[in-house]
């Protein structure tokens, strides 16, 4: 009897790394982690999404399964169906019937499209997720698409990353802050090619900040729930895939890779960083009742933090209906993978964490010596890029300012809920005086610096910086939600009227509580971060919670009035103000303790006869008004000798009424001289004034005078 003949197949094993779709040119290895499937196959699909071909990993190596299909390359669309068991109540979800995105996909292509047969389970079942749904979800699902990652970085500039000291952080959204833009071609408005047109450049680079700060731009899907209210997840904060920049934001998406590169590229030659806003803590595909996506359809039990006792049930310490589990080895590698793919292979800067506590929560609680955070700590390309912490989550001992180790900064919501409550008379001088200093009684730990409290006011997340000083209350009705939705307490005051006026005592008063709060954020020790359009006074029209508005009331409007260049000046001329005086940026904390070797306080806290405050001026409620003088001699390394920089005095007056403020005393001085004015904020004269001079400082308002040596 003869034996059957065998038929050969064209696929070879491959190799179980690199993680994801690699083209060498001649063909494509597929490598998929997975501790529990038994069997993978790689579905290729043609350009109208129809499946042509089901391919069946053949090697299974260190819970990797992998396999190389020769004679494909870049532009191949592909997903996966894993096999396994289907047991909810043992934390496994396999059903090869749902077409699953690749973690590690460079590109994705396609959109999603929310029907039932998105769904491991039958959907309405009295049983719910414990039913099994066999109907094919590949015709709803977004494709991944296999890349040339080949890039000319040549044409880059030489490029230097900002020193941590020097950094003023720029906040804002890639579809956004063009969307509107009349210089940007209408074809590449909201897109990252319309992000790199040379004149959105130019202005963000004249305002003076160094790093622009993206809200999320991996591919994320949008919420069923969103989509029937025709809304959609403007803000992108529902991650599905962490090594592909979204499409939607592509002025052509099969090019999505190369245009943000180049991107990247054109800020890097302006001298600007790139930091990316990041989601690794949970994904798009919610609880035990969402959808079969990616992780949950590959190893649902190693991706996600599933009860204990209940396996069935998902960890919800996001508040998004799961939660990454940030504790097994798969993730961890694949989270460190992701990083270093945008920092080599993407060339960008930094990194905002997203619910950034997660990152270092054990199952027995928040631990900065767990194994992510070693990983990343040790990783000696992660080491050259900047890393911030959101460092919150809902989970229990979710708040954590102040606890993550060095060499990581922080977003620190204590200084800005006192500097806003400080500027409506809500806050003291002793509470507002150590977020001046970057927050020491925080921060000042284990080594850290001043630059590990990223200070803000305003961010995405919250007011605009317009509204903060416009609405008393929330204005979030276009959401859908009965305006229930978003912060209630907002440490906001519309000074008088809410909403919009023609009141000119009131317009003139809230545009110098603008510029109060600017001059504070810009001249406090710290890392600033400025909210995209805050500086021409942008509005959400009272909307604290945007998320779901892709629309005018969160795209930024380029039509300035002469109001909104003026203050666009006022914020070039603090950012210049900064940079010319490292005093405004120490890398010590400021103690404001004697040093009887050198014979210099750092910093003394000034009352308004020019004396050093006193401890019960501190405590006295009616004490409004005080300086904070920085006193150039200091020590600034730790050698031992003294600083050679120029001394301030910022003076702070919250109250309604003019305070007469006299000049104090400072060794080495002879007089002062005005370099900024809030109630003058146009002037670009710098008068002098001589010490014990009573300078009439106005109600709301700060000022910023400079030391003048003797001659």
């Amino acid at each position: 009897m003869n034996a059957p003949e065998l038929r050969l197949s064209r696929i070879r094993e491959g190799l179980p790394y690199p993680l994801g779709a690699t083209w060498d040119g001649k063909g494509v290895n597929f490598a998929l982690a997975t501790a529990h499937a038994t069997k993978v196959e790689v579905c290729l699909f043609d350009k109208d999404g129809k499946e042509k071909e089901r391919i069946v990993l053949p090697e299974y190596r260190g819970e990797t399964w992998h396999g190389y299909v020769p004679d494909i390359g870049p532009g191949t669309f592909y997903g996966y169906r894993v096999h396994g068991p289907y047991a909810p109540d043992e934390g496994h979800r396999f059903n090869p019937n749902k077409l699953v995105l690749d973690p590690y996909a460079r590109a994705h292509f396609g959109s999603l499209t929310w029907d039932p047969a998105l769904f491991a389970y039958k959907v309405g079942d009295p049983q719910a997720d414990l039913s099994y749904d066999e109907r094919d979800s590949a015709p709803f699902m977004p494709k991944c698409v296999v890349v040339d990652a080949d890039f000319d970085w040549k044409q880059e500039k030489v490029w230097k990353a900002v020193p941590w000291d020097r950094a003023i952080v720029y906040e804002t959204h890639v579809r956004g802050y063009t969307k509107l833009h009349p210089k940007v071609k209408e074809n590449e408005r909201g897109t990252y090619a319309g992000l790199a047109t040379k004149e959105v450049i130019q202005y963000v680079k004249s305002l003076g900040v160094t790093s622009v700060e993206l809200l999320p731009i991996h591919t994320f899907i949008n919420d069923d729930f969103l989509l029937k209210r025709k809304l959609t997840n403007y803000w992108g904060y529902n991650s599905i895939g962490f090594f592909a920049p979204d499409p939607r934001y592509a002025a052509d998406p099969s090019k999505s890779l190369q245009e943000f590169k180049e991107m990247v590229a054109r800020f890097h030659d302006a001298g600007l960083e790139i930091i990316i806003d990041v989601v690794y803590n949970h994904t798009a595909e919610g609880n035990e009742l969402g959808p079969t996506l990616s992780f949950k359809g590959i190893d649902n039990s190693s991706y996600y933090r599933l009860m204990p006792d209940k396996k069935r049930y998902y960890i919800n310490d996001t508040g998004t209906g799961n939660t990454l589990n940030l504790s097994h080895p798969l993730v961890i590698q694949m989270v460190c993978d992701s990083l270093r793919y945008w920092a080599e292979e993407m060339h960008v800067d930094g990194f905002r964490f997203d619910l950034g506590t997660i990152l270092a929560r054990e199952p027995g609680g928040f631990d900065t010596h767990n194994g992510f955070m070693k990983a990343v700590m040790q990783d000696p390309r992660l080491a050259k890029v900047k890393l911030i912490a959101e460092p919150w989550d809902c989970g229990p001992g979710g708040y954590q300012v102040g606890g993550f180790p060095p060499g990581w900064a922080e977003w620190n919501d204590k200084y800005r809920d006192t500097v806003r409550d400080y500027w409506r008379a809500e806050a003291s001088p002793a509470a507002l005086a150590p977020r001046l200093c970057g927050s020491p009684d925080v921060f000042n730990r284990r080594g850290r610096q001043p630059w590990a409290s990223v200070n803000f006011i305003t961010a995405h997340d919250g007011f605009t910086l317009s509204d903060l000083v416009t609405y008393n209350d929330k204005h979030n009705e276009a959401n859908g939600e009965d305006n229930k939705d978003g912060h209630s307490h907002n440490r906001s005051w519309n000074h008088g009227a809410e909403g919009p006026t023609d009141d000119e005592a009131i317009r003139g008063l809230r545009k110098r509580q603008m510029k109060n709060l600017l001059a504070t954020l810009l001249l406090s020790q710290g890392t600033p971060m400025l909210l995209a359009g805050d500086e021409f006074a942008r509005t959400q029209k009272g909307n604290n919670n945007a998320y779901c508005q892709d629309n005018e009331i969160s795209w930024v409007d380029w039509n300035h009035d002469e109001r909104a260049e003026r203050l666009i000046n006022f914020v070039r001329k603090l950012t210049g103000l900064r940079h010319r005086f490292p005093i405004l940026r120490r890398a010590r904390f400021v103690t404001g303790q004697f040093d009887e070797e050198l014979g210099v306080k750092d910093a003394s806290w000034i009352s308004t006869n020019g004396e050093e405050m006193r401890d019960e001026q501190w405590q006295d409620a009616n004490s409004r008004c005080f300086g904070m003088l920085l006193d150039g001699r200091a020590q600034t390394t730790g050698i031992r000798k003294r600083g050679e920089e120029a001394t301030l005095l910022i003076i702070f007056n919250p109250w309604q009424d003019v305070v007469k403020f006299k000049l104090p005393r400072s060794n080495g001085g002879d007089g002062w001289t005005l370099l900024a004015d809030t109630n003058f904020p146009d002037s670009t004269e710098e008068p002098e004034f001589p010490i014990g001079h009573e300078y009439e400082v106005t109600g709301r308002s700060l000022l910023l005078f400079a030391l003048n040596h003797n001659k």
